[in-house]
């Protein structure tokens, strides 16, 4: 069937709404094992009734709109979020560096996008996800200002012989993702010698929940940028005008002028974000650039010689799922390669006899991403290490330390392999979690080594 209007492809689209896949598949593909695409491929066929392809055009060629279809999970605060990230067409690295914006192939195809959202349930079986909205993804104008910026940075890695260096946190809305797992998905590269992942052109899972929040709620979240800024400055330029003014200034003197309450609660670091950014008592969730960029954010705190004050944590490792998963499915290599990370930092400027009395002053903030390099080196490595200790068992043995006893274990520990190590980070030493040798021990949590920390910011 030829669509002629937008109009009459979403009515359409929205006929689905509330079907299950397996009330729409006509082909019998849901019954064939689980494969990613099925159920994009269950549509297309099923539903608009044309034939799968990879063709270069959108789906809807007449009309220059894409078609996809992604799933939504609900979080344990009833909120929702996108399972994964929209992954678009396959980058032609040869090919890509020859283009504008305009004539790019992620431009060319998707324009504009037919989303049709469904729901994703652990434990259910597919053919009973039901199909829950159908939306045109158009790009407004400030989001279109930063998507054009990480094509170029992208284009531009390739043009400098860089496509093997290329990570999804390098950019802000739209990524260069991986399509495969292995050698067999090694492609050449025109500026360098060196092979480099396929990769495609994504929508990160952030942006997508964003579009969702706003589709299903109708609700707008906050913007800290405005269309004349984001045309000649990058979203890290524009937040550093914005923290500008308070670098080398007391804390206390910042938080008394902006009504912040200093504290160690981790609400501090989200209450002195927005009060700088001069959204007082808006959460970061609801800031539009950070969420839609899924940016973190992590107070680092300088001694007076320059270096950290601690270790950076993150969450508690679940051993069980450690020892079982695949590297390339691991929450470990999947958040640093998706995330980008904003340091707010502060130091101590005291001398050793004013060491009680200590006032922190604002030094500034840092956005920054784990580079691809360390994922896939240091990162990498140190994941298949535990993975090995976790086989072969973890020692425990019950140390004398003072008045008391406590355990020790063989974990990796700071400075091991100058990136990262695994440490306690449990309400107490009874807060315990099950290794896959069976034995207890107390909670742990992935670090980045303070000393690593400290060459980043230098």
């Amino acid at each position: 069937m030829i669509y002629e209007t937008e109009e009459a492809l979403l009515y359409k689209a929205k006929e689905a709404e509330g079907k299950t896949f397996g009330e729409i598949d006509q082909t019998g593909r849901i019954a064939n094992p689980k494969s990613k695409g099925q159920l994009g491929q269950i549509i297309e066929e099923s539903f608009f009734g044309y034939e799968v392809n990879s063709k270069s055009e959108a789906d809807f060629a007449d009309l220059g709109i894409e078609l996809k279809v992604t799933p939504l999970k609900q979080n344990k605060n009833n909120s929702i979020s996108a399972k994964e990230r929209l992954v678009l067409n396959i980058i032609n690295y040869h090919k890509e560096v020859h283009n504008t914006f305009e004539t790019s192939s992620f431009w060319t195809k998707n324009q504009t996008i037919l989303l049709m959202f469904y729901q994703w349930i652990p434990e259910v079986h597919r053919s009973e996800y039901q199909v829950l909205k159908s939306h045109l993804l158009t790009f407004n104008e400030e989001d279109l200002h930063i998507i054009k910026k990480d094509w170029e940075f992208i284009v531009n890695k390739i043009k400098l012989g860089k496509a093997h260096e290329l990570s999804e946190a390098d950019t802000i809305y739209l990524g260069a993702c991986t399509k495969g797992k292995n050698k067999d998905s090694l492609r050449t590269q025109p500026f360098s010698p060196i092979l480099a992942m396929q990769r495609a052109y994504s929508l990160k899972a952030s942006y997508i929940t964003g579009v969702a929040r706003k589709v299903f709620t109708n609700k707008d979240m906050v913007s800290i940028t405005t269309k004349q800024e984001l045309k000649s400055k990058t979203l890290e330029e524009i937040l550093h005008d914005r923290f500008l003014p308070y670098i080398g200034k007391p804390l206390t003197q910042i938080a008394n002028k902006n009504g912040i309450k200093i504290n160690k609660s981790k609400s501090f670091v989200a209450d002195f974000v927005s009060a700088l950014l001069g959204i007082k008592g808006t959460k970061l969730d609801d800031i539009e650039e950070f969420s839609k960029a899924n940016i973190q954010f992590k107070t680092i705190r300088l001694e007076p010689n320059g270096k950290p004050r601690e270790h950076m944590s993150f969450k508690n490792v679940n051993f069980m799922e450690w020892i079982n998963e695949e590297w390339s499915e691991s929450w470990l290599k999947n958040y640093f390669e998706q995330t980008k990370f904003l340091f707010v930092i502060f130091e101590f400027r005291e001398t050793e006899k004013e060491i009680k009395n200590r006032e922190l002053f604002f030094k500034g903030i840092k956005l920054w991403n784990l580079p691809i390099s360390e994922i896939q080196g240091r990162l990498k490595d140190f994941y298949y290490n535990l993975q090995q200790q976790l086989a072969s068992g973890v020692h425990i043995e019950i140390v004398s330390k003072g008045n008391k006893n406590v355990a020790k274990n063989n974990l990796p520990s700071p400075r091991t392999n100058g990136l990262c190590h695994i440490r306690p980070k449990g309400k107490n030493g009874q807060d315990k979690t099950l290794l896959p040798d069976g034995q207890m021990i107390a909670k742990q949590a992935f670090w980045l080594d303070k000393e690593y920390i400290a060459s980043v910011i230098d």
